[in-house]
């Protein structure tokens, strides 16, 4: 365990401002304050803080902590908070020094009389105050006595207007005698999610993400909990290497902390609160039934007086005050009164068959068949509604424990696993572990799934299909082996020919794996696996898995049916919709330009899963909305998405899905004009995803520093990293290519290689690529304009930007609008800066640092003053103008110093002047940045112009590259 100075204080600003304003007195409430909190909030710590705040500004600190034991001893409290000054009394009048060496216990004689023992205390502090303030502070004032709260009250009533303040604290629910003072009080509260998070990690770095969710959860935000929690866990459970017990052991503390309360209640109250925290989600009446008629309403006073429990009275629900209240309950219980309790529960719960499974499973002692069927039938009953998350937490939570929003997962997980404890047979045993295995693997539990494979051993009747499918998701998601997982895979669907036998959790599995897969490779053999897979089914239940087949697959051919399937197949979703329903839609969604119409029902699946369902549909679901997020220019959104996911990849242990966004990520990076952060990330995500063969993966990053080339005006990096996702002159209508056919024929005529881009033109074109969303039909359109002969390009470029829903999709709509004002400003046409100001308009808006950069530079050319934070700052000189067109070139600084007979020195010192200047940081930039700057009427820039290339880098329209 270790510690930082602070940390403790984490979450606690409004309170530490509340004590620093005693202090200076500028606040209302008065000299004296009373924090007041459950046990181990944090009551001491803000003490604590306060008094080494009071020293820091030079106040004198007097501090006292009252104790239960000594409530009966008059002045017990006042001895420990004065005995510091027990030689200052002497500088007080005989009377009040009497008083106080009495009190002390410094002098023989009878208890002082109270307002005699006030008025001593009262003189002894504001003499003591003269030299300089004086800050009183009582700990646990429930228990202070009888006369010290008399004497601290009648001062507490007296100080205000002098150099004094008094600050308290006391638990809730229990009043002393200091409480009829009536300070001024604060409530002080659990901590928050993140500031709980970071004193836990402070505390206790390195535990395992599954430990730490749990101990997050079951201390709900007390301080006292996070930090003594882990100290009664193993190394080993607290490193993952052990599974944590159902009900966590409490250290010595915080058995005293939460079970003391419980402890001192009357037999009949505590049977009750046992039968409740076995079951968070019983009513009185159920509780009541359970405990067969030896309980009534009376019995429950107690544990409400003394504030253990709280009930809503309207759905006569009943809850603990803090989880480890119930925790602390359930371990000081005996094994024999918890079963008892659990069969007790199971009677009462007879139409609740979920539950009732699950206690009657709890109450067994050996191998019980009939349990252990009826307990796999609840997990399987809320498994096909997709309510993992939901009513099988619920039938389970009496072994979760903890915060019933996380508790769905793993109690789906650990309510298998205790019905493989159950199962007589050995197959059934075997099944169900196995079945466990496969969930762990959706439910973010990966850490898990070996050991359970493991522990289920091979049996005859073990589902093998189902162990391949759960191995090929570990294998996936933890180490991104697609190809292993493909194989066992295809196994797993010889195995599985019986999909009765196994209530076709090995057919779900293997689609979804199989999906998985495939959306990720480019080669043919896991879609036919897949589709293979899928005809086993009738049409109608397979319709989201066919519905993203259709549109990766075979987009072109059946566009408009694939997109009125996606309507039809989200408007019949339930409220309730299982994850793996939704997520195979979204991703056909996103292949066909459409997930926007349809955010709000995977969003509304995110929040339903996201803290204890299926994480392993929540991640790609985040992932997806991040992609749909960009493509709209909503690119803040899009990196708080990813963020999102990427952090719950990382804390659940999903591999895979953290490289998938850290591409995405990179793409972003690229988009806003970030080079180094989209190389460096494209370069991570490549070296990781070819030697695995995650082709799609490797696409999107090669996609990243695309986009990167292209805004720093490097068209040949960019050509060379476009056709290394599809081949010049073959463009493809699968993921993602058919988004970038644009980008191959911009870099393609940049470079000079114009048949190349009509080629590329003219195949996607004849491949109907732009038939499969509005805005591919935009790119291709886009493209064709741009690699389209100088007398022909106007009309195209028109029609580009005129169709239908074009400006949905700013990023590429400012690309045309830009080349298009680039071209009417090589014919002399006006209309340039309009077109040119919209595309700049929009870049900066999105926030295209780099092409925003490039639209400026153009509307300058125009004669446009234009002003931005990249903006050039002074024109070139002739020199710095001859360098900078030299550099664009490629030559180095020795041969440009060579040509213009200066010291390779001196060139690059004019280099590192002229980039501020024009609004640019690197070497690469260069040609981007020179080519609007020579004047239209330059002899270069006319159409007859023999050159290659333009100034605008465009080469001209009857040029061609071998």
């Amino acid at each position: 365990m270790s510690s930082r100075p602070g940390v403790d204080l984490a979450g606690r600003t409004a309170e530490l401002e509340l004590i620093d304003s005693l202090f200076i007195r500028n606040d209302p409430s008065g000299p004296g304050v009373l924090l007041r909190g459950d046990p181990g909030v944090g009551k001491t710590a803000l003490l604590t803080a306060a008094a080494a705040r009071a020293a820091d500004v030079g106040m004198r600190v007097l501090r006292a902590s009252a104790v239960e034991f000594e409530a009966e001893m008059n002045f017990s409290a006042l001895h420990q908070l004065l005995y510091p000054l027990r030689h200052h009394a002497g500088r007080l009048p005989d009377h009040h020094r009497d008083v106080l060496d009495q009190i002390l216990g410094l002098a023989p004689g009878p208890s002082p009389d109270p307002l005699v023992a006030s008025t001593a205390l009262l003189a002894l502090l504001s003499d003591i105050a003269t030299e300089r303030p004086l800050l009183l502070i009582v700990d646990n004032v429930q228990w202070v006595d009888r006369a010290s709260a008399t004497a601290l009250g009648f001062a507490a009533r007296r100080i205000d207007g002098t150099l004094i303040a008094f600050l308290a604290a006391s638990r809730t629910g229990e009043d002393g005698f200091v409480h009829h003072i009536r300070l001024y009080e604060r409530m002080i509260g659990p901590l928050a999610e993140q500031p709980a998070a970071t004193l836990l990690d402070a505390r206790w770095p390195g535990l395992a993400p599954a430990v730490r969710r749990r101990l997050l959860a079951e201390a709900a935000g007390n301080p006292l909990a996070l930090v003594e929690l882990p100290t009664a866990l193993t190394d080993r459970q607290r490193f993952g290497q052990d599974p944590l017990p159902a009900f966590l052991p409490l250290s010595g503390r915080l058995e005293e902390t939460f079970a003391a309360a419980a402890r001192k209640l009357p037999a009949p109250t505590r049977k009750l609160l046992l039968l409740a925290a076995l079951d968070a989600e019983s009513d009185l009446t159920t509780l009541q039934t359970a405990a067969q008629g030896s309980a009534d309403g009376d019995d429950l006073a107690p544990a409400l007086q003394a504030t253990v429990v709280h009930v809503e009275t309207a759905a006569g629900h009943l809850s603990f005050r803090h989880p480890l209240i119930r925790t602390a309950i359930l371990r000081a219980a005996l094994p024999g009164e918890r079963r008892a309790a659990h069969q007790a529960m199971a009677a009462a719960l007879a139409d609740k068959p979920e539950r009732r499974a699950w206690h009657l499973a709890e109450a067994a002692t050996g191998p019980d068949e009939a349990v252990a069927r009826a307990l796999e039938e609840a997990v399987l009953s809320a498994w096909r509604r997709g309510n993992l998350s939901g009513a099988t937490a619920r039938a389970s939570d009496g072994a979760a424990v903890f915060d019933r929003r996380r508790s769905g997962a793993s109690a789906a997980v650990a309510a298998l696993m205790r019905a493989g404890e159950l199962s007589p047979h050995p197959g059934d045993r075997s099944r169900r572990l196995v079945e466990a295995a496969y969930l762990a693997t959706d439910t973010g539990q990966l850490e898990d799934v070996s050991r359970l494979l493991a522990d289920a051993g091979q049996a005859l009747d073990t589902p093998t299909g189902l162990v391949f499918v759960a191995t090929a998701h570990l294998l996936t998601n933890d180490e991104g082996d697609v190809d292993a997982a493909y194989r066992l895979l295809a196994r797993a669907l010889d195995d599985n020919t019986d999909t009765a036998k196994n209530h076709n959790w090995d057919d779900c599995g293997i689609l979804y794996a199989l999906l998985l897969v495939s959306l990720y490779t480019l080669r043919p053999e896991p879609w036919q696996l897949f589709k293979t897979a899928m005809a086993r089914f009738e049409p109608a239940a397979v319709t989201p898995f066919r519905l993203c087949y259709d549109a990766y697959i075979d987009p072109t051919r059946a566009s408009d049916a694939v997109r009125k399937g996606l309507a039809d197949a989200f408007a019949a979703l339930p409220a309730d919709a299982a994850p793996w329903e939704v997520i195979p839609l979204a991703f056909a969604a996103v292949a066909m330009d459409t997930l926007s119409d349809y955010r709000y029902l995977v969003l509304r699946m995110i929040e339903r899963e996201r803290d204890g369902g299926a994480i392993a549909m929540v991640i790609p679901a985040l992932t997806l909305l991040s992609h749909d997020s960009y493509v709209h220019g909503q690119w803040d959104e899009a990196e708080s998405r990813a963020q999102e996911g990427l952090d719950l990849a990382a804390i659940y242990g999903y591999h895979f899905w953290e490289r998938q966004i850290r591409a995405l990520l990179a793409s972003g990076a690229a988009l806003r004009g970030d080079v180094d952060l989209a190389r460096t990330r494209s370069e991570e995500t490549t070296t990781w995803a070819a030697p695995r063969g995650i082709e799609v993966t490797e696409a999107i990053a090669r996609a990243a520093r695309n986009i990167a080339a292209m805004g720093q005006g490097d068209y040949e990096e960019a050509h060379v990293q476009v056709a290394r996702i599809d081949p010049p002159g073959a463009p493809s209508s699968g993921i993602p290519g058919r988004w970038k056919v644009l980008d191959l024929v911009e870099a393609a005529v940049r470079t000079g290689r114009m048949d190349q881009a009509r080629a590329h033109v003219a195949a996607a074109q004849e491949a109907g690529i732009h038939r499969i969303s509005p805005r591919i039909a935009m790119i291709t359109a886009g493209a064709a304009a741009v690699a389209a002969d100088e007398n022909e390009a106007g009309p195209l470029f028109e029609a580009a930007l005129s169709l239908p829903q074009a400006a949905r999709w700013p990023w590429e709509h400012a690309r045309i609008q830009l080349a298009y004002g680039q071209w009417l400003r090589r014919t002399r046409d006006p209309r340039a800066r309009l077109y040119l100001s919209a595309a700049l308009e929009t870049f900066d808006r999105i926030g295209a640092k780099a092409m925003a950069q490039r639209a400026r530079n153009e509307l300058r050319a125009t004669g446009v003053a234009t002003t931005g934070p990249d903006a050039p700052t002074a024109a070139l000189t002739v020199q710095e103008r001859q360098i900078a067109e030299l550099a664009a070139m490629g030559l180095t600084n020795k041969q440009i110093g060579e040509r213009l007979f200066l010291s390779h020195r001196t060139v690059g010192s004019h280099l590192h002047r002229l980039y501020p200047k024009l609004g640019i940081t690197s070497r690469a930039a260069l040609r981007a940045a020179l080519e609007p700057m020579a004047p239209v009427e330059d002899d270069q820039g006319s159409q007859s112009a023999s050159l290659t290339e333009d100034q605008e880098g465009l080469p001209s329209r009857s040029a061609t590259h071998d």
